[in-house]
């Protein structure tokens, strides 16, 4: 094992544990919002808040990290990020937090982190040689996905023993053991030099070029987006859903079972790939997602629910290979940078109008129909499994698309 290797391992285990104090503070606070105002569109709120920063902001951040000392921003990025935590944590124990103060906080939170991904990703790209990125990869994707597998399960029981502060506690003593692996990781390495070059647009305009030359890729971008939309739906509805027949103990449990589907997947991809048919694939695997999406809303229970959200979580690494190899197989290497910078954002605006309106619209359905919140959450949830499946069927029909898999 490489020195390059042993500081990457120090550092990804600080990434690791950060990963999972965001998931207790993200599972707790959508608990605590839902149990203080009883309405699905303030779990909405935080969770924009806490998303539009990165989506804002990924562009910029990635251009400081180019620009300044990564480990630094870093530092910062993790250090004051923990300013946002301990400002709801200080609300609380002040007679409670608002849910205008949640947010707040989780703003201020947000926008610190977003420092800390570019920089995070570049810094590996400083520690590791070719040869090693494909086991880097393999590590932070499990990382990535820390607070989705290990966090819901651990503090469904944490918040029932010990309340939600304990949370927040063990998320804020997370960003110090972050902050610490960074500082002795920069201590290490020399400092990179800074980009003299000024930021010019026709950069991005190169990016945006290559996209429109093949309509496909630009198809399969607005695609993303309406996927995106419908498992921001999910996402946000969940929880109001799962807690109108549960406790926080048996929401826990159905996410940490829904993500192990990913986790499944990921590792079958890993192992055996997918070779042909990516255009196939794409759509059968996007249907499916529609179906178990479909089961979740349909049959609300803490087995069942585990059941589809393990299917349905299943499904998504085969889309997400697929729509991957057909954009990257279509994109000239050179520009590859810049036109992935583009279509993440344009796929990832589908996440930002689910955050803003699936909440609000459950609260509105309940109060129309008169029913509880979770009854309208899953008639929601339904009704985005059955446009997912309509997605996947307009794929194949798509000539734009299928000419990407033969220009592959």
């Amino acid at each position: 094992m490489s020195a390059g290797y042993r500081k990457f391992l120090l550092l990804w285990t600080g990434e690791l544990i950060s990963s999972i104090g965001s998931g207790l503070t993200a599972f707790g606070l959508g608990v605590y919002v839902f149990r203080q105002t009883g309405s699905a569109a303030g779990m909405g709120l935080v969770t924009l808040l806490g998303f539009l920063p990165t989506l804002l902001l990924g562009v910029p951040a990635g251009i400081l990290a180019d620009r300044y000392d990564r480990r630094v921003l870093m530092m910062v990025g993790d250090g004051l990020s923990a300013v946002g935590v301990l400002y709801i944590l200080c609300c609380m124990r002040n007679g409670g937090a608002t849910l205008a103060q949640i947010c707040t906080g989780v703003f201020i939170s947000a926008v610190f982190s977003a420092l800390l991904e570019p920089s995070y990703k570049a810094t590996v790209t400083d520690l590791l040689s070719e040869e090693e990125f494909s086991r880097a990869g393999g590590l932070i994707s499990v990382a990535g996905s820390a607070r989705y597998l290990f966090a819901p399960v651990a503090a469904g029981f944490l918040l029932e023993a010990k309340g939600v502060e304990i949370l927040l506690l063990l998320d804020i003593g997370t960003f110090l053991l972050t902050v610490a692996a960074a500082a002795s990781v920069r201590k290490s390495i020399a400092k990179a030099a800074a980009g003299s070059e000024p930021f010019r647009k026709g950069e991005i305009a190169q990016g945006w070029k290559a996209i429109r030359e093949r309509k496909g890729v630009l198809l399969l971008a607005c695609i993303s987006s309406g996927i995106t939309l419908l498992l921001g739906i999910l996402q946000i509805l969940i929880k109001p859903l799962a807690l109108s027949f549960a406790d926080p103990k048996a929401l826990g449990v159905i996410e940490t079972v829904s993500a192990c589907g990913m986790l499944a997947s990921g590792l079958y991809l890993g192992i055996r790939g997918i070779r042909k048919h990516y255009v196939r694939v794409l759509a059968l695997s996007v249907a499916l997602s529609g179906i178990f999406m479909a089961g979740i809303g349909l049959f609300p229970g803490t087995v069942l629910m585990c059941v589809f959200g393990f299917l349905f979580f299943a499904t998504l690494p085969l889309s997400n290979n697929c729509l991957d190899y057909l954009t990257r197989t279509n994109i000239p290497n050179e520009v590859q940078g810049r036109a992935f910078g583009l279509l993440g954002f344009i796929s990832q605006i589908g996440y930002a109008a689910a955050y803003a309106a699936a909440g609000a619209a459950a609260d509105g359905i309940a109060k129309i129909l008169g029913t509880g919140t979770g009854r309208a959450c899953g008639i929601l949830v339904v009704s985005a499994g059955i446009l997912l499946f309509a997605i996947a069927a307009v794929i194949p029909k798509s000539m734009a698309i299928r000419e990407l898999e033969k220009g592959s």
